[in-house]
């Protein structure tokens, strides 16, 4: 068995097994990881970005390629929710054509769903920052009750970034 020493002084060396040099490295290595993962005190958490801001934009855009593609037509977004904690962001809107007017249901992937009046009409989308870009994590359009109840547990995003139910 090889012995690592740590210099606890200049003068006193305390010998630590190998195993146990790698358990406190990996500690360290997590703490710090999990500083730079979890907001500071001072970042609120969450909030809602500027309506000008590129934050804001980033999102809404890589939400509207995927929405624009199932619905089968262009669209912009009228913003209910829309919330970002650390690395996520959420987002709860109303689809409009980019001239304002609703968008045509009868095209797109729930013509169905929408002629039988099982349809909410709102997108849900999850987001996750990763390597700068903002990726949608999941989506639902046409959702008749709460589609993300279950996302703070299945895909680890901070339940306050979510709006409170009842």
């Amino acid at each position: 068995m090889t012995l690592q020493y740590v210099q606890i002084t200049e003068t006193r060396r305390v010998p630590i097994e190998r195993p146990v040099l790698k358990l406190i490295v990996t500690a360290l290595l997590f703490t710090a990881a999990v500083a730079v993962a979890v907001p500071s005190a001072a970042e609120e958490c969450p909030y809602t970005p500027a309506r000008d801001s590129a934050e804001r934009k980033a999102i809404l855009d890589a939400v509207r390629k995927p929405v624009s593609k199932e619905l089968g037509q262009r669209v912009i977004f009228v913003v209910s929710n829309h919330n970002v904690c650390g690395r996520w962001a959420f987002l709860e809107a109303d689809p409009l054509r980019p001239d304002g007017r609703p968008v045509d249901w009868s095209i797109g992937e729930h013509a169905d769903a929408v002629a039988d009046d099982m349809c909410g009409g709102y997108v849900h989308a999850l987001l996750v920052r990763q390597d700068g870009r903002w990726q949608v994590r999941q989506q639902v359009i046409c959702a008749t009750d709460v589609p993300w109840v279950s996302w703070p547990e299945y895909f680890g995003a901070p339940a306050a970034l979510f709006p409170r139910l009842g």
